[in-house]
């Protein structure tokens, strides 16, 4: 009978992997969280990202501006357009500007995330 119960409360035990694959902090876009947010259309993928780099650099020009509310909001903006992509470290570093106002040390790590993934984008177009 323990043998039993113990084989049952293995059987229903949740899987280690039960939130499904971490998200990858290694690449600047996480491919995974990616697709399912396009079902796996690799098309729609390539123009998903296109439109995110073109809304980055964007919301950069307007993070530069120093003007505290612009700077909130495009930190806002860019904190979510990143996250929506799995752009996770441009979304991270988004929220630190839109969190402090961000100082000259955070917009630099902002920029090199947009930059880092604006690279890899390009890399995904071509191949």
């Amino acid at each position: 009978m323990a043998a039993q119960m113990a084989a049952l409360n293995i059987v229903f035990e949740a899987p280690d992997n039960a939130k499904g694959p971490c998200p990858s902090m290694v690449r600047p876009i996480d491919l995974v969280h990616l697709a399912k947010q396009t079902m796996g259309d690799k098309t729609l993928e390539i123009e998903v990202l296109q439109m995110f780099a073109r809304q980055a650099r964007a919301c950069l020009q307007d993070i530069a501006s120093g003007e505290t509310v612009r700077v909130g909001a495009a930190a806002h903006r860019l904190k979510g357009a990143a996250s929506s992509v799995g752009a996770f470290r441009v979304s991270q570093t988004a929220e630190v500007i839109e969190e402090t106002g961000g100082d000259a040390g955070a917009m630099a790590a902002l920029g090199a995330a947009v930059l880092d993934a604006e690279n890899f984008i390009l890399k995904l177009c071509r191949g």
